[in-house]
């Protein structure tokens, strides 16, 4: 393996080579009988440890996940060149033609002076390269993956439509979305509708994701942060019941309430309640 690993030019030869050692019938058997289908949760995984790693602040983790990512990257491309799809040259190739294309103010004539103009000239880009896709039969939005989150692919298929028109508009507008389909919701369930009440939530979901879109909030990175808030939250009152030799199943609901009010008034900041310095 040495000598095989020994023989490339930089880092990244060698890691090619090293996954086509573990794929060798001298290699790994674990590795010998991956997919890219079986791969593919595998990928995604990874992908969410970067994002964490991002978020905790520290270099080193994000580097060892980038590396876990880039492996798997690399993994994908060797199956497919084991079935003459592929190679890793070609992906590499593949995206630096693209990035090239759509980069023509660095790698071309093109002028623009801010990242507002960037963005419009990527998505006029993008749209010239859908016409070839509109040709081939298929829709308009079909670039957007299926695979992405609900919310994250809502998100996308909003910014998407809105450069034809579809679901733009400004704030004003978005929120009165969100009120029509909050309202149509309180309806189902007054009536008790299950069926109505899925549907309504659905597009109140959906709504609210495109006030985030036009207002410039990320839905995803929007309550990613509420998330977060929400579990060091919970821990504060879980701190609290420790200090008392408790647990969460002996407290009562009030007592639950109760702890839950004064955390959230130490989490903000605000004014402690007489009590909460000995909960929290």
């Amino acid at each position: 393996m040495e000598e095989t690993l020994a023989c490339s030019d930089s880092p990244f030869d060698r890691l090619i080579a090293l996954v086509k050692r573990l794929r060798s019938p001298r290699g790994c058997p674990w590795d010998q009988v991956q997919t890219p289908e079986t791969i593919q949760i595998h990928l995604i995984e990874e992908a969410y440890e970067v994002l964490e790693a991002i978020e905790c602040g520290k270099p080193e983790e994000v580097c060892g996940e980038l590396g876990d990512l880039l492996f798997h990257i690399v993994f994908l491309a060797v199956m497919f060149e084991e079935v003459g799809a592929f190679n890793v040259a070609n992906v590499v190739e593949t995206v630096s033609e693209k990035m090239i294309r759509r980069h023509p103010h660095v790698f071309g004539e093109a002028v623009v002076t801010n990242a507002r103009e960037v963005r419009e000239q990527w998505h006029a880009i993008k749209m010239e390269e859908a016409k070839d896709t509109e040709a081939k039969g298929r829709s308009f939005l079909d670039s957007v993956p299926h695979k992405l989150p609900a919310l994250m692919r809502a998100y996308r298929l909003m910014e998407r439509a809105s450069r034809v028109g579809v679901n733009g508009g400004d704030v004003a507008s978005a929120l009165i979305k969100v009120e029509q389909d909050s309202a149509a919701l309180k309806a189902a369930l007054t009536a008790g509708d299950e069926g109505s009440a899925a549907k309504r939530y659905g597009d109140l979901l959906f709504s609210v994701t495109n006030l985030g879109r036009v207002a410039g909030v990320h839905p995803e990175t929007a309550l990613t942060g509420t998330i977060s808030g929400f579990v060091t939250h919970f821990k504060l009152l879980e701190k609290g019941l420790r200090k008392q030799g408790r647990t969460l199943e002996s407290a009562s609901p009030e007592e639950i309430h109760r702890l839950w009010e004064a955390c959230e008034t130490d989490r903000r900041g605000g004014t402690r309640r007489e009590s909460s310095a000995d909960l929290c």
